[in-house]
């Protein structure tokens, strides 16, 4: 399937408090959540509906999540990533995540929870790996 899939975006201004999620197929083989603004205990359930989306979603795909856009993760949305980092090691995958600010890599690499994932500095390691 090389179509763009349903997107699951929401309207930044919406009810979950500032946080954007988009689902994506950039590559026939890639399937991208894009997440951008703020990662708490009210947007939370919003990126867990997004990974959910994700990992329900071609699971032969490289599973790709981006939070390039991510201004704030609190512990809550740590969470919602670890939870989502072993339910794809359950589908014998792992999750690749592009996160390139501190406000990102930081909660991640303090709690080791970064060994549970593919980390990438940018989008383009992910899609363009050769280059």
């Amino acid at each position: 399937m090389t179509a763009l899939l349903d997107p699951i975006s929401r309207d930044p201004s919406g009810p979950v408090g500032g946080l954007h999620v988009h689902l994506s197929r950039p590559r026939p083989d890639v399937v991208l959540l894009s997440v951008g603004g703020e990662v708490d205990t009210l947007t939370a359930p919003e990126l867990a509906h997004g990974l959910t989306e994700l990992l329900d979603t071609d699971a032969a795909a490289t599973a790709v999540v981006d939070l390039g856009e991510v201004s704030f993760l609190a512990s809550s949305g740590l969470a919602v990533l670890i939870r989502a980092a072993h339910r794809a090691e359950g589908q014998e995958r792992r999750l690749h995540l592009v996160a390139g600010s501190r406000a990102v890599t930081r909660p991640l690499e303090v709690t080791g929870s970064d060994q549970l994932f593919d980390m990438h500095p940018a989008l383009d390691d992910v899609l363009d790996p050769a280059e």
